[in-house]
């Protein structure tokens, strides 16, 4: 018995420790499943204009210094909790888990949470469209923790001497390609390179001045999202004017296909959720103004700055309303061209209807199934009247369907005449009285009487 017992002790030891190295292995594949999707920077500014790189501690700054850390969630096909899930793994702890769902959460909002300031504009769209934006931003007064969906351009910092605006151009060509670079030295801009630098409304990462404050580094932040939001509308009115231009270039088929793609519909859907997402932040960014305007680390010119980013975002709102507008009229020209094509179809049929409507009568008439039908030989005189009485009672009928119809129009011509004839009865009856009471005014006067006034 003794025996049996020590090896059911080792056979459970066993078990618990294979269920121990199941349960690890699964660990560390949920760290290193979640971890190889979500991106993480963390940054630390001595508050003298420099920043460096550092481990990802979630730790605050202390004295001058400060530190940023940064969430890149994936965009794709990820429900609103799998994208907590994520952000569960990157910040806790030391974050709570209202802390965590105040950042990750759809739909503006602004508040203190847990004693820290945290404002996002999360709009509540599919993960997976490029005009569903999410940013969110936890604020103390030596840490900055900060969530976004995707990249956001210029949002990061790189060593300086390295943007390629900073550098000299020169033009591609294909013959003395070569000895041009030798001789003018310099870097050569590709056209799709250059395509996409004239869609960016700001500078590049190694252009960004280092923030030496809590309150340049928000600044900053709202700053990039404002860029962000300004390159989506910069794209959308080049492919509107690319759209426009093939639209006055193409023909039937061109047309065709942007009905049948429903391609405007969609951009004004697109340009919806934008909307949404730039009235977000027309909500959230001036009560962020106003709360961080009672903070003592939070200076004057970077209200300033807020100000200036709040009248920016409702020019964009304008903009993009004009956008919209755009779309609208593109779509009503389209929905245009589609009823004049079907007119023009319904014109065709209708005459061939005035072609056949004659033959298909005649066919009716003497495919009658009565007696007395001429050109038949029928000489029966019992059933000779049979065609006469059809033809009186379609007559009497074609009678009743028309008098319906010009009914209305009869009914109101003879009131109107009735009320002529009342209106000019009356004009008469007022004119006979007023020459008359102008007689008697007359005999009055001559009289040597008073004038009636």
């Amino acid at each position: 018995m003794m025996e049996l017992t020590h090896v059911n002790s080792e056979g459970e030891v066993a078990e618990s420790e294979i269920s121990e190295t199941k349960s690890l292995r699964k660990n560390l594949f949920h760290q290193s499943h979640y971890s190889g999707v979500v991106r993480k920077k963390a940054y630390i500014f001595d508050g003298d204009g420099n920043y460096f790189n550092k481990e990802w501690d979630i730790v605050q700054g202390s004295g001058k210094e400060f530190c940023w850390y940064h969430v890149e969630l994936p965009k794709g096909n990820h429900k609103l909790s799998q994208l907590a899930q994520h952000l569960i793994h990157a910040l806790s702890p030391p974050l709570k888990l209202q802390d965590i769902l105040s950042l990750v959460s759809n739909g503006p909002f602004c508040g203190h949470v847990d004693g820290a300031l945290v404002f996002r504009v999360n709009s509540p769209g599919p993960a997976s469209s490029k005009f569903t934006f999410r940013i969110a931003a936890r604020i103390t007064e030596n840490s900055v923790i900060t969530v976004s969906l995707g990249r956001v351009p210029r949002l990061g910092f790189s060593p300086a001497n390295e943007s390629l605006l900073s550098e000299i151009p020169i033009i591609e060509s294909s013959s003395n390609g070569s000895s041009e670079r030798r001789d003018r030295g310099g870097i050569v801009i590709r056209e799709h390179v250059l395509d996409f630098l004239l869609t960016m409304n700001h500078s590049e990462e190694a252009d960004n001045p280092v923030p030496k404050s809590v309150a340049n580094l928000v600044v900053h932040i709202i700053d990039t999202h404002m860029d962000h939001l300004q390159d989506v509308v910069t794209k959308l009115e080049i492919e509107l004017d690319a759209v426009e231009l093939e639209l006055d270039r193409g023909g039937f088929a061109m047309k065709k296909q942007m009905l049948d793609s429903r391609r405007f519909p969609k951009m004004n859907l697109d340009l919806q959720r934008l909307l949404q997402v730039i009235a977000h932040g027309e909500q959230v960014f001036p009560r962020v103004k106003e709360k961080c305007s009672s903070k003592e680390w939070f200076g004057s010119e970077d209200i300033n700055a807020l100000e200036e980013l709040i009248g920016r975002i409702r020019r964009l709102k304008e903009n993009v309303g004009f956008i919209a507008n755009r779309v609208t009229a593109i779509q009503a020209g389209l929905d245009s061209w589609q009823s004049e094509q079907i007119n023009k179809k319904l014109y065709y049929l209708s005459f061939l209807s005035i072609i056949f409507l004659p033959l298909s009568i005649i066919t009716g008439v003497f495919g009658m199934n009565v007696g007395g039908v001429p050109w038949t030989g029928q000489r029966d005189p019992t059933i000779k009247d049979g065609f006469r009485n059809v033809l009186i009672v379609c007559a009497a009928m074609l009678g009743v369907v028309l008098l319906c119809f010009l009914f209305p129009a009869l009914y109101s011509r003879a009131m109107a005449w009735r009320r002529r004839q009342v209106m000019q009865r009356s004009w008469s009856l007022n004119r006979r009285s007023f020459v008359r009471r102008a007689g008697m005014d007359g005999e009055r006067t001559e009289r040597g009487g008073y004038i009636r006034l």
